[in-house]
Parts: C-alpha cells; sequence; structure tokens
C-alpha cells in the first residue's frame, strides 16, 4: 500500500455522469477521488491505497466478482475495507439484490438514489474516519508484533525457555517451550503436573516458594534442577512476573527458564581454584625456585667446565716435556742403573696418573675428543667382567643383566670402560661390609622427565649398588667436580662428574637416584647406533716401541719451545732427520725454499695460523703430503675433520705408532711445489 494514497474514495460508476457528479460532490468537500473504468481497475486501487469505495450496484451485478472477492477474502487481520453502495431500490429490506451484494462486500453503506450531496459528503466521510481506526489498529498490531518478536528473541538470546500459567499459577494450554524442554506433553504438564519433570530435592521447595508469589502477587525466582528431554539433569534460574488488567487483577504469569548448569559449573570451579589458590601459588614458587637452582647450578657447571677445559688444554702442553723427557730418559738410563730407573718410572707413573686426571677434566667439561662407533655393549660387558670382579672384590655380589640382540650404542669405547670401571668403584667404596652391585642394560625412550632429549631409542647402562646411599643434599653435589664423601686420597671428586660429561657429550642423558641405607642408581643413557653409524678406530697406546722401517725428513712446528724441543728429541732418537721451525708462517717459508721433507708434525693452537690451515695450505699444492697434527686442544675442532691427530701429552712410542700409519710405503723423499703464504 502506498501511504499518500491511503485516504482517496474510489469511484466505480460507469453509467452517464454518476462518477463526475458524485467526483465533484466530494471533491467540493476537500477529499481526493479517483474514478476506476471498472472492476479490474478498482481492485487495483485498492491495492494501492485507498479510504472507501463508491460503488454503483448494476456496476457490480454485471461484472466479474472473483478478482475483487478475492482481495478481500485476503485481506490482513486489521483490516475491512469500506464500501458506499449506490442503489435505485434501498436496501436489502426492499433489495433482495443488495443482500446479495452485502455477502460480497462485507463492509457495506447503502445510498439509495436520488441522494442529496451532504448524504454523501457524510457517509463518504463516515466511512473514511472508519478506514483511519484500521490503519490505527494496524500499527498496534505491527507494533505488538515486533515486541513480541524482540521478547522472543531476548528470551533466545539468553537461552531462556518460555512459558506462562493462568491467574492462579497452573499451567494451561499450548506450552511449546515447556514440552520441547521436558519433552511433557499438556497431560503430563497442565495444573502444577509441570513439577513431576523436577528434581526430586527440588519440588518441595518449589511449590512452597511459587504459591507464596502467586498468593502475594510477586516476582518469583528460584533456582531448580530439571530432567530434559535427553534424560540429563540441567540446572535452571527461573523468574516469572504476573500481568495485570485494567483493573489491577492477575490476567497471568509470564516466566522464563534459563539454562545456567555451565555458569554453575564454571563459578564451582573458581571457588576451587580461589580455594586452592595460595596452595598452587607456594607451589608455583617452589618450583621456580626449584629451576632457579637448577639454572643457577647448570651455569655454574658450565663456567667450571669452561675454567677446568681450558686448565686441561695448558697441563697437557705442560705435561708434553714432562713425559717425553722422562720417556727418553727410561730407555737410556734404566736398565744401566736400576735405582735411577725406579725413580723415572715413578716419575712417568705420575705423569700418567696426571693424564688420567686431565682426561677425566676434558670429560667434565664435555671437551675431550671422543672417537665414537657402534659399540656392543653386550660383548664390551661381557669384556669388562672380570676387570670388574677384581676391582670391587669378594664381598660383593656382581649381577649383569643384558638382554641378547641388544642394539649397539654410539659411545667411545675406551670413555665407556673408564666411565663403567668409575662407576662400579664407586659402588664398591659405598658398599664397605659388602653387598649387591648390579650392571643393566635395556632399550628405552624418553618420557616426560626427559623432555629435553629428542625423541628416539636409547640404550641405558645403569649401575646400582645396596650400599649406604646418599642424602636429597648430597644428591645435588653428587657431579660436581671434585666434590667427594670418601676420606683423603680415595678419590679426586671427578668419577661422577666425568660420566656426566660424556653423556652429554655424547648427546645422551645422566640420571641419579638414592636413597639413605637403601642404595645408589646411576643411569648413563647413550644414542641407539643406526644402521650408518660409522666405526671409527680405537686409539691404542702401544706397548713396546716399534723401529721404523724408515729414517724421514720431518717438519716439526709448535711455538712452545718445550714441547717442541722434547718431540724433536723423540724423533731423533728413533731415527728421523727433524727440521724445527716455531710457526706455519716459517714453514711456508722453508717449504717454498726447496726444503724436502716426508712429513709435517705440526702443533694445532699457534698464534696467527694454525695447524689446520696450514695443512689445508699444503693440500692445495701437494695433497698427497702427510700431515701429522699434534694438540693438547680440549675443544671441538670441525677444521680438524680429515687430519690425523696425536693428543698430547704422549710418549715415543706413541708418535712412532702415528708416523707408521701415517707414511705411505714408498721411500723417496717429497718435494714441496710453489707456496702461498
Amino acid at each position: 500500500m502506498i501511504p499518500h494514497l491511503s485516504e482517496r474514495i474510489l469511484i466505480l460508476a460507469p453509467r452517464g455522469r454518476d462518477a463526475q457528479v458524485a467526483g465533484a460532490i466530494v471533491a467540493e468537500a476537500g477529499l481526493r477521488w479517483l474514478s476506476c473504468a471498472s472492476l479490474e481497475t478498482l481492485v487495483e486501487g485498492m491495492a494501492a491505497g485507498a479510504g472507501t469505495a463508491l460503488v454503483t450496484e448494476e456496476s457490480l451485478l454485471e461484472g466479474d466478482l472473483h478478482a475483487l472477492s478475492a482481495w478481500l477474502e485476503a485481506q490482513p487481520q486489521w483490516s475491512d475495507f469500506p464500501f458506499i453502495l449506490v442503489t435505485s431500490r434501498g436496501g436489502i429490506e426492499r433489495n433482495p439484490a443488495a443482500g446479495r451484494l452485502l455477502t460480497v462486500l462485507g463492509n457495506v453503506t447503502f445510498l439509495e438514489r436520488p441522494f442529496h450531496p451532504t448524504t454523501l459528503v457524510s457517509l463518504a466521510q463516515a466511512a473514511l474516519r472508519g478506514r483511519r481506526r484500521q490503519y490505527e489498529a494496524r500499527e498496534r498490531l505491527t507494533a505488538l508484533y515486533e515486541s513480541e518478536q524482540r521478547f522472543r528473541a531476548a528470551i533466545q538470546a539468553v537461552q531462556g525457555v518460555l512459558w506462562t500459567t493462568n491467574a492462579q499459577g497452573e499451567m494451561v494450554g499450548d506450552q511449546p517451550g515447556w514440552s520441547a524442554l521436558t519433552g511433557q506433553t499438556l497431560v503430563d504438564y497442565v495444573g502444577n503436573g509441570w513439577a513431576a519433570a523436577l528434581h526430586p530435592d527440588d519440588v518441595h521447595p518449589t511449590l512452597g516458594a511459587w504459591a507464596a508469589a502467586v498468593a502475594e502477587k510477586r516476582a518469583y525466582r528460584c533456582e531448580q534442577r530439571v530432567r530434559v528431554r535427553n534424560g540429563d539433569w540441567r540446572t535452571f534460574s527461573v523468574r516469572a512476573i504476573p500481568t495485570f488488567d485494567r483493573e489491577g487483577v492477575i490476567h497471568e504469569w509470564v516466566g522464563v527458564h534459563t539454562d545456567v548448569t555451565e555458569q554453575r559449573a564454571t563459578e564451582h570451579s573458581l571457588r576451587e581454584l580461589t580455594a586452592t589458590l595460595e596452595q598452587r601459588v607456594r607451589e608455583e614458587t617452589a618450583a621456580r625456585q626449584e629451576a632457579l637452582v637448577k639454572l643457577h647450578e647448570a651455569q655454574k657447571l658450565e663456567t667450571i667446565g669452561q675454567l677446568t677445559g681450558g686448565v686441561a688444554h695448558d697441563f697437557n702442553n705442560l705435561l708434553m716435556p714432562i713425559t717425553g723427557a722422562l720417556d727418553l730418559l727410561q730407555r737410556r738410563f734404566a736398565d744401566a742403573d736400576a735405582r735411577a730407573g725406579r725413580l723415572i718410572d715413578g716419575a712417568l707413573q705420575s705423569a700418567e696418573r696426571a693424564k688420567t686426571l686431565v682426561q677425566r677434566l676434558l670429560g667434565f667439561a664435555r671437551r675431550q675428543t671422543l672417537q665414537t662407533q657402534a659399540v656392543d655393549l653386550e660383548r664390551l660387558l661381557e669384556g669388562m667382567h672380570d676387570l670388574i670382579r677384581s676391582s670391587v672384590g669378594s664381598t660383593i655380589e656382581l649381577h649383569t643383566v643384558c638382554p641378547s640382540h641388544l642394539p649397539q650404542a654410539v659411545a667411545d669405547p675406551n670413555q665407556l670402560e673408564l666411565a663403567l670401571l668409575n662407576l662400579c668403584v664407586n659402588a664398591r667404596d659405598a658398599m664397605p661390609k659388602g653387598g649387591t652391585l648390579t650392571i643393566a642394560a635395556d632399550v628405552v625412550a624418553p618420557g616426560p622427565e626427559q623432555s629435553e632429549l629428542p625423541q628416539r631409542e636409547y640404550v641405558r647402562v645403569s649401575v646400582t649398588d645396596t650400599g649406604t646411599g646418599m642424602d636429597q643434599q648430597t644428591l645435588a653435589r653428587a657431579i660436581e667436580p671434585f666434590f667427594s664423601t670418601k676420606e683423603t686420597g680415595r678419590g679426586t671428586g671427578l668419577g661422577l662428574s666425568m660420566v656426566h660429561g660424556l653423556a652429554g657429550q655424547l648427546g645422551g642423558h645422566f640420571a641419579i637416584s638414592s636413597t639413605p641405607g637403601k642404595g645408589t642408581r646411576v643411569e648413563l643413557w647413550l644414542p641407539k647406533a643406526s644402521g650408518a653409524t660409522a666405526s671409527i678406530r680405537r686409539e691404542t697406546q702401544p706397548e713396546r716401541l716399534r723401529t721404523p722401517t724408515r729414517a724421514l725428513n720431518v717438519l716439526l712446528v709448535d711455538d712452545e719451545q718445550l714441547v717442541r724441543d722434547g718431540t724433536a728429541a723423540m724423533l731423533r732418537e728413533l731415527g728421523h732427520r727433524v727440521v724445527e721451525v716455531g710457526g706455519a708462517g716459517e714453514a711456508l717459508e722453508k717449504l717454498q725454499d726447496g726444503l724436502q721433507i716426508d712429513v709435517v708434525v705440526t702443533d694445532y693452537k699457534m698464534p696467527r695460523m694454525d695447524g689446520a690451515e696450514l695443512a689445508r695450505r699444503l693440500r692445495r699444492v701437494q695433497p698427497a703430503l702427510p700431515v701429522l697434527l699434534i694438540t693438547g686442544y680440549s675443544g671441538h675442532a670441525d677444521d680438524t675433520r680429515g687430519l690425523s691427530r696425536l693428543a698430547k701429552p704422549f710418549r715415543q712410542a706413541d708418535i712412532a705408532a702415528a708416523l707408521e700409519e701415517l707414511m705411505p710405503s714408498a721411500s723417496a723423499a717429497i718435494t714441496v711445489g710453489t707456496l702461498e703464504g
């Protein structure tokens, strides 16, 4: 409907000048009108908008009323379109045909010809007033509908279920929301039957509070548990208010059930959280303190590791001339002077002990050079059995548990044997009156306690004793270097530190647990070897000096004068010819000047140019020239990969074996071509 057309008068009077006359009369009264040529035009005008229609009896009796009747039947609830029917024979008392038209038109006022203009204007204005009241009713119905929709939307927004009762608080009539919620039918919930859906413990309090609210005509609030359609119990917040008529009498009650199950569960969790918050704060604080302590310990161990690694490096260089000189003296004078031989032998043993101590320091600092390979632990433990047996003594019962087909582990066998022997000796000392020592091996994977480890399989070796054990304070310091619970002279305090460092250097894991009076368990986790794990030669110390097959021309490069002198003396006593230089630059100059050599023996760490860089420059011009790297350096040096290495301190037999393995069988000397300094 077009708003500005809603109060015009449609005139259907196709005969003569009836339409023009009627139009002039209403226009004189200030009313708008439109002449319609046919019934179809009339229906179109009514659909577009009109206040009333003035139609003649003959225009209807002679036309097809189907379209008009259909439009009238389809009117909305608020509309009852008014007609003024102009007849020649009066109303329905004297005009049966007009009576039939009343059935079709419905809201009709009859106007008999001839009529006075004032009568027509009065009837038209009355019809328009009635139509305006219909428009007002339309607005009220629209507002009521919109209000109802907003109310329903609000109920749905809070996940509410709407219901109503009569003035006495009894549920009557259709309650679709309640039925959908509980599954009850009208027969079930009528009256107070709805209470059957409540939790048995909530029925009596709910009915009592509801009866009191109805009697006092006040708003009702409560909370109750309702069994919903699927059988679950849900918690609802209930609110109901009465509606009153104009006389102040309750007409009905309107209520809403709002599901608060999740809200109450959250509130309960919050109450529990609040109740335990203090405890959780204490636990979190303790955990934070524990983490800080662990961080401090890790930083302390790292600092000590850096210090000990540096000390061990310098110590190796200090031991080198001592060991070399003693070795030469022993070979020259031990047989001729027995007393001198004993003294030299004692000094050599002390030097070897110092070398072992340095290796332990390097093991703790994780800076020792490891020769890793795939190790068969079953065979290694079997080979160590007699050594361990004799080391722990007869008062200790020794058990070895190693399953067959145990996969190989990645380790340095020499260092692993030393670590296991250290653990067994520690276990022996913890069982002065005897006990049981168990060495076991199995395959494990990291759990939540080892979250820092890569997720892969490890071969675990454990050493367990039934000794005195340690308390938590002692256990916390067990892997600190130089910490020992043994009496003076019975230990260096580096055994567990070395094992801990070895585990970290191999990419494994170290764990220790202990209970006072029950014993200690130490675990060493080693990465499981893959099929592609390379097998690396184990360095062994030769037991006797082997005579070289031929004399070699050796270029010896070392910036430490004492070390260089001792090494040169060893080489010359072996029959080799030695040219000594104090740095890599000087060595390159000698070779550039035409020096003929068979092999280069060079220190690793030197000022300006180290031994690895010297070897690379030599290989660019003479790839076949052998280079032996001697080093007391304790760090990981990727730039030495592929070079033969000999660790300081070494003895004459060690360097003889290294040269024998390094040198080719050819006897001709090698002439070095042009070199770039």
